[in-house]
């Protein structure tokens, strides 16, 4: 089960993430999205756990709960839909500049 996780403190590391869910089952594997730009935690983040019954056992108690001085929401992580909008503009945008820069430079 995948699970999403918001409301998290911005000095929470991948190891605390995974150690807070342990106490419900075995983690494969728990990260904190970060920017990109500056690898600053974003407070938010994604837990995998093998067994759906402790992943929703996990978020059964954690959602709502405080930890590290902040409210967490955790929830089931949905699927990000196809088309994914921001790489589509990312495309767009990245289409569209080459295309502007052959123009500006044809002979």
């Amino acid at each position: 089960m995948n699970i999403f996780i918001a409301g998290l403190s911005y000095q929470i590391s991948d190891a605390d993430l995974r150690e807070l869910f342990e106490e419900y089952g075995e983690v494969s594997s728990a990260r904190i999205i970060t920017d990109r730009d500056t690898h600053r935690s974003k407070g938010y983040g994604f837990v995998e756990m093998g067994d759906d019954a402790d992943g929703q056992h996990a978020i059964d108690e954690l959602n709502g709960a405080e930890y590290d001085g902040r409210t967490l929401s955790v929830s089931v992580a949905r699927p990000r839909p196809e088309g994914d909008r921001s790489r589509q503009r990312s495309q767009n945008n990245r289409s569209y500049g080459n295309r502007d820069y052959r123009e500006r430079n044809r002979y």
